[in-house]
């Protein structure tokens, strides 16, 4: 199933962290967002593992960067709610799973049950 992939998934994945095996599916096909695409990125970099390498191994599963948009923005912004703990990035990624009329994969048990948002795939 083509869905929209958080950073949190895979970053389980390259870390092999628990619920890996259900997070390279997902890969498969999937479409990340700009700034998940970003975090991924800089947490490799963090952990010393160049740029370059986690994009090439990423985009050879057929994992896909799709840019952030102004109505991808807008969204993002109305699904902020007090209390609720998403981050920007995770509320964009939502709103592009909005977009693309897709589920959203993620690891955060945050996101269940966030009112006027995608259909949401937890791999815990």
């Amino acid at each position: 199933m083509k869905a929209i992939v958080d950073a949190s998934v895979v970053l389980a994945w390259l870390q092999d962290e628990p619920g890996s095996d259900t997070a390279e599916p997902m890969l498969m096909e999937g479409v990340i967002g700009a700034a998940n695409w970003s975090e991924v990125l800089q947490k490799g970099r963090q952990h010393g593992i160049a740029e370059e390498l986690i994009a090439r191994l990423l985009t050879s599963f057929g994992l896909t960067v799709e840019p952030v948009t102004r109505e991808d923005g807008e969204r993002a912004a109305g699904l902020w709610q007090p209390g609720i703990g998403l981050s920007l990035a995770g509320r964009l990624c939502m709103a592009l799973g909005l977009r693309l009329k897709v589920p959203v994969a993620t690891m955060d048990a945050a996101w269940d049950g966030v009112p006027g948002g995608p259909e949401i795939l937890a791999l815990r």
